[in-house]
């Protein structure tokens, strides 16, 4: 079989097993967020928090409870790790660094899972599964939760409140993401990822010195980094590693949780607003995206330019022959269209123009589909934008599933879109003005510059992964990029709820002859160009810089 064959029937085998699981798990994710009942462990769960599940919440208290939820997230986990020299179960490993400690907590609290460490030569058994792991599960919920209140926004009227965010936190892991991370696990232990709690141990030598390997609690993690695209490997080498991602199968298994509850979030959204048609119609516009970028990544990587690529096939650097440019390609544009940050191959090898799409992936805000609630959120965002600029063509006043579009929803929408761009920008022009953070570079030109506007995209847009050329354990970027990954999480998540509360307080408008139908194909359209054209007009300049100038040089 081809390479290229291969690489496209793993494509459809995927999408088939996505379109089987679309309904289901959209539909059971409208029950638990519209549910009035409360299952007994999460009735425990409450009394242990203290929290009243049953009392509505209008934005502002929705946000308190979000931030603060957080706030305590990010002083455990830091917590935890500047204790872990002398907690049980850290194989001897010493207490990491206040600025390492910071820039982890901030990271994966943020479901960023930006790591700047060696997590086998770091971080013991109990900082990754009580610290790491339990953070994998929450950071996904609260996403869900912001996403699942704007939602609320559109289908609620005459009314500020969202909703509860004690319940929507609590339903979102218990019901949602324990049971299927705990069904995923046993497919990753049954398909060989490891799963135990050894302690450091020989395994051979290399070049004369012993090689020592450590095991761990590894599918049980490994399920929850990808289902709730949170993307932090166990190991350095991340989906790569074999104790991670040992066979083929897994690997698709491994794309298949990514794309999992981002894809059916879009049902759930149709389900909760009463149109199912407009769960299609954002779901349409995501899979177009991402069937696009998914295209391009194996053309720029199949392309046979140079004798060196035609006899390999393609562009076979840093790239596992485990899973083959195919594989390698679908997971890159998947983890980078997505909040996940989760890697199986090396970007920083990938060709001029594929790291160029891995990167582009991240700066469309990566909604397509997106992180677990990250991603519904920021595509409903972009459609309010789409159909404001739909009303100023025909001179109509906006309107998206009944609500007006005035000028605060737009402000609110218009401060979402530029947060993120803000970030990258700003910190990467500090970053190579200052004459300490370029010294992190391992190379110079394009490809270093892009190794700098690469980490600032990542962090800021929480995906987490890296171009892997760039020394980031330093003081700057660990205390840039945990800052990046804050803002980045936080500030947008302030506009999306005043933006759900503002709907939610409207009077639904009926629809006349002269609405908009957003659940048809143009409305589609026109909301993937709007993400496009925003995009390219904010990151072009730094994309000709260096990805662009690389790959016309190549």
């Amino acid at each position: 079989m081809s390479p290229v064959l291969s690489g496209v029937l793993q494509l459809l085998a995927l999408v088939a097993a996505l379109a089987l699981a679309h309904i289901p798990l959209g539909n059971h994710m409208a029950r638990v967020y519209s549910s009035g009942t409360h299952w007994r462990v999460e009735k425990w769960i409450y009394k242990g928090i203290g929290a009243d599940p049953d009392t509505e919440m209008r934005w502002p208290a929705y946000l308190r409870g979000v931030l603060a939820f957080s706030l305590a997230g990010v002083l455990f986990l830091y917590l935890l790790q500047r204790l872990q020299g002398v907690l049980p179960g850290s194989l001897g490993f010493a207490s990491i660094d206040p600025d390492q400690a910071f820039n982890t907590a901030a990271s994966f609290v943020a479901n960023t899972n930006w790591q700047s460490y060696y997590g086998e030569q770091a971080m013991g058994h109990v900082v990754q599964t009580a610290g790491l792991a339990v953070q994998n599960f929450v950071s996904a919920a609260v996403g869900i939760a912001v996403a699942v209140a704007l939602v609320r926004g559109f289908a609620r009227s005459r009314t500020g409140e969202l909703g509860n965010f004690w319940a929507d936190l609590v339903r979102g892991v218990v019901r949602v993401l324990v049971p299927i991370a705990a069904v995923g696990a046993v497919v990753l232990v049954a398909c060989g990822v490891i799963q135990n709690f050894s302690g450091i141990h020989e395994v051979g030598q290399f070049l004369g010195a012993p090689q020592q390997w450590n095991g761990g609690a590894v599918a049980s993690q490994e399920v929850i980094k990808e289902l709730g695209t949170n993307g932090g490997g166990y190991f350095n080498a991340n989906s790569a590693h074999p104790f991670e991602n040992p066979t083929p199968f897994t690997n698709l298994f491994e794309i298949f949780l990514i794309l999992l509850i981002p894809v059916s979030l879009t049902r759930t959204f149709g389900v909760m607003t009463g149109s199912v048609r407009q769960g299609y119609a954002i779901l349409g516009t995501m899979a177009a995206i991402w069937l696009s970028f998914v295209a391009l990544m194996m053309w720029t990587e199949f392309a046979h330019h140079g004798p060196a690529l035609q006899v390999a096939g393609g562009a076979t650097e840093g790239k596992e022959l485990r899973f083959g440019i195919g594989g390698s390609s679908l997971f890159a544009v998947t983890t980078t269209l997505t909040s996940t940050g989760a890697v199986d191959s090396f970007h920083s090898s990938y060709t001029g123009l594929g790291g160029g799409i891995t990167m582009l992936g991240m700066m469309l805000g990566e909604i397509a589909p997106g992180g677990v609630g990250s991603g519904l959120y920021g595509m409903l965002v972009m459609a309010v934008v789409a159909v404001f600029v739909a009303g100023l063509m025909v001179g109509r006043t906006p309107e998206y599933l009944g609500k007006k579009i005035g000028t605060r929803e737009i402000k609110f929408a218009a401060c979402y879109i530029l947060i993120t761009p803000a970030l990258v920008l700003v910190f990467t022009a500090a970053a190579l003005a200052l004459p300490t953070p370029g010294d992190s570079m391992t190379n110079s030109g394009a490809h270093g510059f892009s190794e700098i506007l690469y980490a600032y995209t990542s962090a800021s847009n929480n995906n987490g992964s890296a171009f892997a050329g760039l020394n980031a354990d330093t003081q700057w970027f660990n205390t840039t990029l945990g800052l990046a990954m804050l803002l980045g999480r936080f500030l947008p998540m302030v506009f999306v709820l005043a933006l759900a509360g503002s709907l939610a307080r409207q009077q639904p408008v009926p629809a006349t002859a002269g609405t908009l139908r957003t659940e048809k194909p143009l409305f589609a359209g026109l909301l993937a160009g709007a993400v496009l054209i925003i995009t390219g007009l904010t990151y072009f300049p730094a994309l000709s810089l260096g990805p662009l100038a690389e790959g016309l040089a190549a």
